[in-house]
């Protein structure tokens, strides 16, 4: 099935819009945060959007997705280096499982 990712972050930004209008001071300081913690320092903002992609992969939220693969594009992250990303969330999702498998496992064989 094939998305609008404009038309998805656009609705995300509006909604967004809205949620500052309720609560301006909480919202601002989100804003700053995000604006901080994304800034090109000792790893590069690309870096540090790519690793915010792979956060938003594990926890399935699709604007998280859209916006910081928008982030990270924008501060000139290639295709390439996405993929590899998504190679490590793979890894990742699929590592963590095997390594409480067997620790499931061996707590079974330890009762």
């Amino acid at each position: 099935m094939a998305t609008d990712t404009k038309a998805e972050l656009s609705a995300m930004h509006g909604r967004f819009a809205t949620l500052g209008k309720a609560i301006p001071g909480t919202m601002g300081a989100f804003q700053k945060l995000m604006g901080e913690a994304s800034k090109d320092g000792a790893l590069p903002a690309k870096y540090k959007e790519l690793l915010a992609v792979a956060i938003a992969v594990h926890q399935g939220c699709g604007d998280c997705i859209n916006f910081h693969v928008s982030n990270a594009k924008s501060h000139g992250a290639s295709r390439e280096e996405l993929a590899e990303a998504l190679g490590v969330c793979i890894e990742m999702g699929g590592g963590p499982g095997a390594v409480y498998a067997a620790r499931a496992l061996a707590a079974f064989d330890g009762l």
